[in-house]
């Protein structure tokens, strides 16, 4: 199974707000620190937002930050909400997709129960547990890492 991209910044803007809960974030200095699209990283912010994860306080000095202690978001849950709209085959999709032996199709429920099984283990880990030694997490999204 692959992650979306979505899903990868979403969990990558997290563990960063979780490694730097002392202060304001901003969108710029994720988009600097893990040198991706300042664009993308926005509507992962907007979506965390929405969703609850994350609190936003706009103005001058403002940013984001946790809404949630660490302990408290689920990965597995995180993952799940993400991906909702992702499929692993066409015929996850829809009745009418194109693949002729879907009526009897047994992979399609192997799929599924592998699916399932891969969110069960990530339903097993918070943000905490994704925590990072700070001063290896600061050394590799700096200029020198």
């Amino acid at each position: 199974m692959r992650l979306t991209t979505f899903t990868d910044y979403t969990i990558r803007v997290l563990i960063y707000l979780a490694q730097n809960r002392e202060k304001l974030t901003t969108v710029g200095e994720l988009a600097n620190s893990y040198r991706v699209s300042r664009n993308h990283l926005t509507k992962v912010v907007h979506y965390l937002g929405q969703q609850g994860y994350i609190e936003t306080l706009r103005g001058k000095g403002g940013g984001i930050q946790l809404a949630l202690s660490p302990n408290a978001i689920n990965i597995g849950k995180l993952i799940r909400q993400t991906e909702r709209n992702s499929v692993l085959v066409e015929c996850f999709k829809s009745e009418n997709c194109g693949c002729k032996i879907r009526p009897v199709c047994r992979l399609t429920g192997v799929l599924a129960e592998a699916q399932e099984a891969f969110y069960q283990v990530l339903e097993a880990y918070t943000l905490a547990d994704l925590a990072i030694d700070a001063p290896a997490f600061d050394h590799l999204l700096s200029d020198q890492g």
